[in-house]
């Protein structure tokens, strides 16, 4: 069985509620999120809540060999116009290498061929570089910079603007398809 069969996405549901709040709160994660703060169960049930209500919003959990190892968002879903934004992690520290470049193309596919989206956006604090070249090798390109745009560690810092067309990702998928047929997991 190849490394594309052993994952998938699944829709996040309530059990995975405290799973996901642990990764979220992990220094890693917390280090490049635009709110770095430890968050409460209670807050992340009140966020939940809102997100099942929200047909703007789709939380997925990623799946490898039958274990949960990540989530993705995408939000601010809008059909009329064809574009949304997403968000991501590797939650499980223990993830083989290559498990985000999985996630990303399995989410890429949902969004692009499922939802049939024309547009998906991406916001990167400047600094988390490793995000920058992820993107970028996923086919993604710089449409901006939202200068002094997040606090953090008590100075405000620069936001990458970037984003991935739909023709864009047609393009790139096969190569993202050959890069992970050659990961041995």
């Amino acid at each position: 069985m190849n490394l594309l069969e052993r994952a998938r996405l699944e829709d996040m549901n309530s059990s995975h509620l405290e799973m996901v709040l642990n990764w979220r709160n992990q220094e890693h994660i917390r280090a490049v999120m635009f709110h770095d703060r430890v968050i409460s169960l209670e807050e992340h049930r009140k966020w939940f809540d809102r997100v099942k209500r929200d047909k703007r919003t789709i939380v997925k959990i990623f799946y490898l060999e039958n274990v949960p190892v990540g989530v993705v968002n995408f939000t601010n879903i809008d059909f009329e116009n064809g574009k949304c934004s997403w968000g991501f992690y590797i939650g499980d520290q223990s993830a083989p290498k290559g498990s985000g470049t999985l996630m990303g193309y399995l989410a890429l596919n949902f969004i692009f061929d499922e939802l049939n989206i024309r547009k998906l956006c991406a916001e990167i604090i400047d600094s988390n570089e490793r995000s920058i070249r992820y993107h970028q090798r996923l086919g993604f390109r710089t449409e901006g910079v939202l200068k002094k745009h997040v606090l953090k560690n008590n100075q405000y810092v620069d936001v990458i603007l970037m984003a991935l067309f739909n023709k864009q990702w047609k393009e790139q998928k096969s190569k993202i398809r050959y890069m992970i047929e050659g990961m041995r997991v």
